[in-house]
């Protein structure tokens, strides 16, 4: 039997949301084999070997694929490193372990020849990075945007349709599994920061620090602004952007308001929906669910079918550091804050509203620092760019 007819050997390392739905999907296929699954607790269901033992995995030479499937950095980390050095294909859905060790993780699969992909980090079961790929092997990207966040776009969503609390629409989205029983990571931004730091690399061929990417999350947004903006025709939407430029990159992720004709404004729900701008090709959008245990482990699945067929390799091989400046994308913005107006918002209000005010045009630089000193000194604000 010859390696095209031999099903590939897999290593599953966790047995939890993701894991088990690769598991499902492997079993109902002929060319691919659950060698191993890694668990800290028997699992005599499983039509395969079950150890808590890794170094066993790593060593097995039927394995030629590792998935790690655990989530979190540690023992992520050590797991696939030592993978990768051992001439094994990792596939991830580990957007964490991604973002905090990007050129560690791509430079060890370079030198070792084998798969690096994780295109379930970003956007769940939607095939955006591995599209992303295939228009890079064309032509140059020029930005990228979009919702990549399912639990802050149902919480947006439901507020817009239905009205109601923040709280009542976080509620509901945990009732329904759209959040965590802890969604700070969801709703201050720093999920989709990871996302769009891991997707802006790729397109870009860059190294971004994703501490210098600017953030400003959704956890201060009321009602009250949700009115505001019905009021002004708008729809409110938490993206993530990053664009090209000459020696640099834009990169930021702040709540957007929308026309209601926007492909943007009609996302429901958890969906998520992210677009690219080629050079010549211009805009493209990739749409559907953001997560879940099916959506993610499909992409999983076509990560090892791409290894399969001969894919073996991350989706660039440019490593280039570079840093984040928003000085030259501005805009007009909504405020609202707590206290009175400091100087610096009294001289660009161009607008004042019931309970807030729209400014005139400020670079994303200014007013995400502006918001950064008002929440240092203790006072809440929330602000949303004019789209």
């Amino acid at each position: 039997m010859d390696n095209r007819q031999k099903p590939m050997g897999i290593g599953l390392l966790g047995f939890g949301t993701v894991g088990g739905g690769v598991y499902e999907f492997v079993q109902a296929r002929s060319d691919m084999k659950i060698e191993y699954v890694l668990s800290r607790r028997p699992r005599p269901e499983l039509r395969c070997t079950v150890t808590d033992d890794f170094s066993r995995i790593v060593a097995d030479p039927a394995v030629e694929v590792v998935i790690e499937a655990i989530g979190g950095l540690h023992p992520a980390y050590e797991y696939v490193t030592a993978a990768l050095r051992a001439g094994k294909h990792v596939i991830t859905a580990n957007k964490l372990l991604i973002a905090a060790h990007y050129r560690e993780l791509v430079t060890l699969a370079q030198e070792n020849g084998v798969a690096l992909r994780c295109s379930a980090a970003v956007g769940g079961g939607i095939p955006w990075l591995s599209n992303l790929e295939k228009t890079l092997e064309q032509e140059p990207v020029v930005r990228i945007s979009g919702i990549m966040n399912g639990t802050t776009n149902y919480i947006l969503d439901r507020m817009h349709t239905e009205g109601g609390s923040f709280s009542a629409a976080l509620s509901q989205a945990q009732a329904l599994g759209y959040a965590e029983a802890d969604p700070t990571q969801d709703l201050n931004g720093a999920d989709i920061r990871r996302k769009l730091v891991i997707s802006a690399n790729i397109a870009f061929g860059c190294v971004l620090d994703e501490a210098e990417v600017a953030v400003m999350g959704i956890e201060a947004l009321r009602g009250e602004d949700i009115a505001a903006f019905r009021r002004m025709g708008r729809v409110c939407k938490l993206i993530a952007s990053a664009r090209r430029q000459k020696d640099s990159v834009a990169a930021y992720i702040e709540p957007a308001l929308f026309r209601p004709s926007a492909h943007e404004a009609a996302v429901p729900g958890n969906f998520n929906l992210i677009s690219l701008t080629g050079l010549h090709i211009g805009k493209q959008s990739f749409y559907g669910q953001g997560a879940g245990r099916y959506p993610t482990a499909y992409n999983v699945l076509q990560d090892c079918v791409d290894v399969r067929n001969g894919l073996h390799h991350f989706y660039t091989t440019t490593l280039r550091p570079s840093h984040v400046d928003n000085r030259a994308v501005c805009r007009a913005y909504y405020v609202r804050t707590s206290g009175s107006v400091d100087k610096w918002l009294q001289s660009h209000i161009d607008k004042i509203l019931d309970c807030g005010i729209i400014t005139d045009t400020v670079s994303v630089t200014e007013m995400h620092r502006w918001a950064q000193e008002r929440k240092q000194a203790g006072a809440e604000c929330f602000f949303a760019s004019l789209r």
